[in-house]
Order: structure tokens, then sequence, then C-alpha cells
């Protein structure tokens, strides 16, 4: 069967970490690194750079931005189609669940399911070979390690014996993105729900335990979860020596 792979931007949040900012931006349309270029232009950009070229933009707060500045992806040379969340269904399985019934996605039979606050120079194409390799139904994108945000102690009889300041855990992290193949979207319309419902906290863990095959791809390239102040900034400083910033 000839493979036809689609992308999914989850973009409708209402930002709230990156306030005052998303009271005047949608969080993907924020203008970052030294040309100034909405966050979602990179995202694009980095999935054209690899051949997805058919994406669907799944909107909420302020779409009209998006909409207005996009349109349909001609200018960045994709085909763009969109889908409204609606007050009825939150999260984000509700999100890719009413694209696929809208018909926003259509004809795929592998669709990358991507954040749209994070920023990476992920390795799309190798992401999709080890996909098709793998024969599951749903792959992650891991990364290796964690850092805690906060200093860690061990105590002993109520007497603080060693304090590790900030420690990388040994552990696999998700980094929002996935590829899920047919049977998996087939299961994603299934758990969608009038309660809120999300592809990490209620789809994974339900298709894991229904039997569901979940392969696991662990990335090298940095990421960056743009979800906070402090993290925008840091981004926008690092974004012009960066390879993201040349994607566009």
């Amino acid at each position: 069967m000839k493979t036809n792979t689609q992308a999914a931007i989850l973009c409708g949040g209402r930002g709230e970490r990156l306030k005052p900012l998303t009271d005047y931006f949608q969080k993907v349309m924020i203008p970052i690194g030294p040309k100034k270029l909405p966050l979602l232009a990179y995202i694009i950009a980095l999935m054209r750079n690899h051949s997805i070229t058919k994406i669907a933009l799944l909107t909420g707060y302020r779409s009209e931005d998006i909409r207005r500045y996009f349109g349909d992806g001609s200018a960045q040379r994709v085909d763009l189609s969109y889908s409204e969340d609606t007050k009825r269904r939150k999260g984000s399985l509700n999100a890719v669940a009413n694209a696929l019934s809208s018909g926003a996605i259509s004809g795929a039979n592998e669709l990358l399911i991507y954040y749209g606050d994070i920023l990476t120079d992920l390795d799309i194409t190798q992401l999709l070979e080890v996909h098709r390799r793998s024969r599951a139904g749903v792959t992650l994108v891991l990364d290796k390690g964690y850092t805690l945000p906060v200093g860690v102690a061990e105590v002993e009889g109520g007497i603080v014996t060693s304090l590790k300041e900030k420690p990388k855990m040994d552990l696999s992290v998700t980094t929002g993105m996935m590829v899920v193949g047919q049977g998996a979207m087939k299961s994603i319309t299934e758990t969608a729900s009038t309660k809120r419902t999300d592809l990490m906290t209620d789809f994974v863990p339900r298709y894991l335990s229904g039997g569901g095959r979940v392969a696991a791809y662990y990335t090298t390239n940095r990421w960056f979860d743009v979800g906070t102040v402090s993290s925008f900034e840091k981004l926008n400083e690092e974004l012009g020596k960066h390879p993201l910033g040349y994607v566009v």
C-alpha cells in the first residue's frame, strides 16, 4: 500500500503560561528569532523540508489570526486545511478526532501529530522510517534523560546526607510528537469524549492497555517547549545560531 503521510499541528490552546504575550497573540503566532516569524512558520517549514506538504492546523483560540497569515499554505509551499476546536469537546485527542471526522485530515494512512508550542529540528524522515520498520500503531518521539527544575535531597533519620541541584534523571520523556497509523487513528476517533480528552493522558494509555503496539523513537536533536515566557526568551536568543533558524 502506498504511504500517504499527513501532519496535524495542535495550535488551539490559549497559552496561559505565556501570558501576557498570548493576550495579544495566539501562542503559535508569536514572532520569534531574528526573522521575527511566527513560531508556526518554523514548524511548517520543518515539515515541508521533510516532504510533508499536506498539513491540518487544529485551531481554537484566535484561530482567525492563523488563517489570515497562512491562508491555504501556498506561500509556504504546502497544502493547509483547518479544523476548529469545539467548545463541547476539549483536549488534544478531541481536536485530532474532530479533524478526522470533519475531513480536515483525509486519505492519510500515516499521521504525524505535533504540538504547536514545540520547536525542534527533528529528523522527521528518520522518525517515519523507524515507525514503518517497527510495524507499530503509534510511535512516540522521546528524549533520554530529564533535568529536574529543582534540587533533590537525600534524607536519613531526619538528616540531609546529600543534595543534588537540578539532577538529570535517567528517564524516557515525551516531547509532544508522535506518528499514528490508520488503526490508531480509528482508535483516536473511538476514544473521543464530551469530557476533556488528551492524547498523552487518555489515548496512549488506553491504546497500550488494549494491546496496541507503541514504538519509541529517541531524538538526539534539540527541542524546545516554548510554553513559558522564560523558555520563549531563551529560544528567541538562540534561534539565530541554531539549525531551526535556517529551515524557513
